[in-house]
């Protein structure tokens, strides 16, 4: 399960890359009841969105130059340089080496062997969002791809993460968690692309929740958002939507079921 209590490897910020930062706000407060508050020049524009005064998620205006609108998953680690340089190793890339956040923390942006962006926080003030977990906020994240072993192999070597088979209605989900915790600290998985046909390349898919899946795909879609998968029940996981705001950034919703501490 995800929580703010922060381990190495585990995510601990997510935040927006978009070409219309004011319409993305308008957006996720229609469905999130988040509020935008952005950063000065001395960060480039980049802002927090916020819920009830706390954290939830980071956004910032990006060209087409800096690639798609897309939301980007951030994860824990104790030293973001020798992170980047065990991407390298591991036949993944560096985007944006690291580089401090005033005295923020330390980020840098990889791709996996896959070319699947994600990004690092090295915690300095700030260790990552005010909350998670509960409505309004990241509550999981699934990784598509066409090479789950491999997938698995990378992030285990970059990130230290562990992967657990979990048995759902007669197949395998692999799940993530960081080293050294149990399964009750899973907090994503690993999808093989070939699995979903509503998945065509590799990526990261954060999943918000909700207390109304199908009121939020309603909403999303009456403020340009596309619905990319209508809101289903899954046995033993939640009720299910996956979405994409106006700008085409991937994202899904998902009531869970109440055993909080039960893998999707």
């Amino acid at each position: 399960m995800l929580t703010t209590r922060y381990v190495s490897g585990a995510p601990n910020w997510i935040d927006l890359a978009t070409p219309d930062i004011d319409g993305a706000a308008v957006f996720y407060e229609a469905l999130f009841g988040w509020r935008f508050q952005p950063g000065g020049p001395e960060v480039g524009g980049y802002g927090l969105f916020q819920l009830g005064g706390r954290t939830v998620a980071g956004g910032m205006r990006t060209t087409p130059e800096q690639g798609p609108p897309s939301w980007t998953v951030y994860f824990q680690t104790p030293d973001a340089d020798a992170t980047a340089e065990a991407a390298r190793q591991a036949r993944g890339s560096v985007l944006l080496p690291p580089m401090d956040v005033q005295d923020l923390g330390r980020t840098a942006i990889l791709a996996d062997q896959a070319g699947v962006p994600f990004g690092l926080w090295q915690p300095g003030r700030t260790r990552g969002l005010d909350v998670v977990a509960e409505p309004g906020s990241l509550c999981w994240a699934e990784l598509y791809t066409a090479d789950v072993p491999a997938a698995a192999a990378f992030y285990h070597s970059v990130l230290g993460l562990e992967t657990y088979g979990v048995d759902l209605h007669g197949s395998t989900y692999t799940t993530f968690g960081p080293a050294g915790e149990d399964e009750d600290a899973m907090f994503g998985a690993v999808v093989p692309l070939a699995e979903d046909p509503a998945e065509h390349e590799p990526h990261w898919l954060p999943y918000f929740e909700v207390a109304d899946p199908d009121a939020v795909a309603a909403v999303a879609q009456e403020h340009g958002g596309t619905l990319r998968m209508p809101a289903a029940d899954l046995p033993d996981v939640g009720r299910v939507a996956r979405l994409t705001d106006p700008y085409g950034a991937r994202f899904a919703v998902i009531r869970p079921e109440p055993r909080r501490d039960q893998a999707l």
